[in-house]
């Protein structure tokens, strides 16, 4: 046969020489996005994070009374009631980056000692509560310091877990659909068509905590024969990633027994009851680390290893419900985080609706996943969704959009790519485009509290332009409505990230693979 017909040029996604020259591009690529899209929420897990970074110290009492969810305990100062973990990781970067940030401040602050200016000037916002903080803040001198600090959190903390997140979900994906283009471009879907990308704009321990037990729940299943270590190995780093969850959040606790559930069950399957129990023991070995880790920030926070932070808050909204505002599920919740207009699951990802025929669609075509793997994955939601019925704090998600569920994106993705897949090529383009609309919408909006929810700025772009967060917020600053003024146009940033992530894409050279060994996936 004659060489030309013997082999075709491919491109880079078709290939197979070297799936991690993809990977490391996809994860530039969504670090740049990610990073660009950054929102100037100051959450309570930045306070702990400033603190670790300043000083070591769990104690927040120079940052009293700024937030709702700081709280002081007699003797032991002020705190925030929620678990450590997403603070613990995002003080790194900070305490890297504390050099040029306190250089930074005390440059802004001997400035304003200089102007003889005493009082905060006008942020424009909508929210009383937004101007008070920043009014509050520059009294302080910790607006600079704060923002900076925040971003810091996200570009090298929250951004890199979410950019790692998704070339997690590649691998997956190629190993399900073998094939470097369809992994590829349901991976992009994933990063840019999901609330990942809504979620990810500023430190987010919901997310967090999905990405590290989804990356658990990988090791244990050893998809791709990666680890060639004895699975006891493998049951150990399952349950450093559960314990690690319940380190970022109480809700982590559920996860934790669905992980510990599934590694008993593969083992049985796999082996029998006595493998069972000893590798379950080792996961419950492997999470000790991070619980024993939350037992001491209780302990040295609140003064008792055992009982939670919010144990020690003050009365707030729905506390008298239950146990510190968490009871039995209720009908109104489940429905409620599943579809309401403002934060529902399914309402803020209607890409989502495919994985109630994904049971039916498995069971059907080439590419499918082990039915243990599937049955944990829809547990895993179906579980988190009928918990979080029960916590009356559900109802304050308005504000802040979808959060509580935000664990379950990865394993809910998996069994929706799996429909999705099945689809003719019209209707995979047309739910692509619209699922990237939605989710870039609101994650350059970001309000969903007001008119048409979650639709609302899928509407406001349309009519009012793109826009970024950091510049919509900073030119409503009166100090900085100079240097950027209100209506200030993203476009020329879009157009550097879109020149950088075409360096990032370009084909370093040009490789003839023979025709039979051109991986071809599913178009």
């Amino acid at each position: 046969m004659h060489r030309a017909q013997r082999y075709q040029s491919v491109s880079l996604l078709d290939r197979d020489l070297d799936p991690r020259s993809i990977a490391v591009r996809l994860f530039l690529t969504c670090w740049t996005v990610y990073a660009l899209h950054f929102a100037t929420n100051i959450v309570r897990e930045i306070y702990p994070a400033l603190a670790l970074g300043d000083r070591l110290s769990f104690r927040v009492d120079e940052y009293a009374n700024m937030h709702p969810d700081l709280f002081e305990k007699a003797g032991y100062g002020w705190h925030i009631g929620n678990n450590p973990g997403a603070s613990m990781v995002a003080a790194v970067p900070y305490a890297l980056a504390r050099p040029a940030i306190d250089h930074i401040v005390d440059h802004v602050y001997r400035a304003r000692l200089a102007s003889g200016q005493t009082e905060p000037p006008s942020y424009r916002s909508d929210w009383p509560m937004a101007r008070e903080f920043y009014a509050e803040a520059w009294r302080r001198g910790l607006d600079i310091k704060l923002g900076l600090g925040a971003f810091v959190m996200h570009a090298f903390c929250m951004v890199p877990a979410s950019a790692l997140g998704v070339v997690v979900m590649f691998y997956l994906l190629r190993h399900i659909f073998q094939s470097n283009r369809t992994a590829l471009w349901l991976a992009v879907l994933y990063a840019f068509g999901t609330p990942v990308f809504f979620r990810t704009g500023f430190l987010n321990h919901n997310l967090m905590l999905g990405h590290i037990v989804f990356a658990g729940f990988l090791v244990m299943w050893n998809f791709r024969a990666i680890h060639k270590r004895p699975v006891f190995w493998r049951a150990l780093l399952c349950g450093l990633a559960g314990g690690t969850a319940i380190l970022f959040d109480y809700s982590g606790v559920v996860l934790f027994a669905a992980m510990l559930c599934y590694c008993v069950v593969k083992r049985v399957l796999d082996a029998s009851w006595r493998d069972a129990l000893k590798h379950g023991l080792m996961y419950v070995v492997g999470a000790l680390p991070p619980l024993c880790l939350l037992w001491f920030y209780q302990w040295a926070s609140f003064g008792h290893p055992f009982l939670p932070g919010q144990h020690w808050m003050p009365p707030v909204e729905w506390i008298d419900r239950g146990y510190q505002g968490y009871g039995l599920p209720q009908i109104e919740l489940f429905a409620m985080l599943g579809f309401d207009y403002r934060f529902g699951f399914f309402t803020s990802c209607p890409l989502f609706l495919l994985v109630t025929i994904s049971v039916w669609a498995n069971r059907r075509g080439q590419f499918q996943l082990p039915w243990v793997e599937l049955a944990f994955m829809l547990s895993v939601f179906v579980i988190f969704w009928l918990f979080f019925s029960g916590s009356n704090y559900t109802r304050l998600q308005f504000n802040t959009g979808i959060r509580y569920l935000a664990p379950t994106f990865p394993f809910m993705f998996v069994p929706a790519a799996i429909v999705l897949i099945r689809l003719p090529r019209r209707a995979i383009f047309m739910i692509a485009v619209f699922s990237v609309a939605l989710a870039w919408s609101m994650a350059m909006y970001r309000d969903v509290e007001r008119g048409l929810g979650v639709i609302d700025p899928v509407v406001r772009t349309f009519l009012c332009g793109f826009q970024l967060p950091t510049l919509s917020r900073i030119s409503r600053m009166e100090a900085y409505s100079s240097l950027i003024p209100d209506g200030v146009s993203p476009l020329p940033l879009f157009a550097l990230a879109a020149t950088v992530i075409a360096v990032i894409w370009l084909p370093r050279h040009s490789v003839a693979v023979p025709r039979s060994q051109v991986t071809e996936g599913p178009r």
